[in-house]
């Protein structure tokens, strides 16, 4: 068993694999959600939904395991909310943070990766991790055909087949 701050989360995707480490000192609530959702596969199935080039990716909605609930996705969560956990950490390029609507408290399980500096998430948004192994995996994420009205929605899936929490060691990353 590995010590809980050694831990990370491999997400493993239709481009490849990407390790992501997380700052429990930063944000403890949001990184014990997300440990616990990908430890009860919850997360497995599901895909990246939205994706503005130069922006983020976001993912995490279990309702996009359902083909047919396409005009759903997005507003799908686990059935509960977590409170806001902001800090003085900067949302750039890799950073894990929670996706939320306009309330600030209302954080469930979707998470977005930046894909550049987001200045304007910071002290907004509960960022609780960051990039550490797999930034060739969201640049091509980041670059994938999208439309819709926001011109977010990839047009072929990306899948997320899952998302496990093993030890640095486990995922090969120091």
């Amino acid at each position: 068993m590995s010590d809980s701050n050694d831990e990370v989360a491999v997400i493993s995707t239709a481009k490849g694999e990407m390790v992501v480490a997380f700052w429990p000192e930063t944000a403890p609530d949001t990184v014990a959600n997300f440990k616990k959702l990908a430890n009860d596969s919850y997360y497995d199935g599901t895909c990246f939904h939205r994706i503005i080039k130069g922006f983020m990716i976001q993912g995490g909605d279990p309702l996009t395991k359902d083909p047919g609930e396409e005009h759903r996705w997005g507003t799908g969560g686990p059935g509960y909310m977590i409170d806001a956990e902001f800090s003085d950490r900067p949302h750039v390029k890799g950073v894990l943070s929670m996706a939320r609507s306009s309330d600030p408290n209302s954080a469930g399980s979707q998470f977005f990766i930046c894909l550049a500096n987001c200045k304007p998430l910071d002290n907004q948004y509960t960022c609780f991790g960051e990039l550490i192994s797999g930034e060739e995996v969201l640049e091509a994420l980041g670059e994938v055909a999208c439309a819709g009205s926001e011109r977010s929605r990839p047009v072929d899936r990306q899948d997320v087949f899952s998302i496990s929490i093993v030890s640095r060691a486990d995922a090969g990353v120091e």
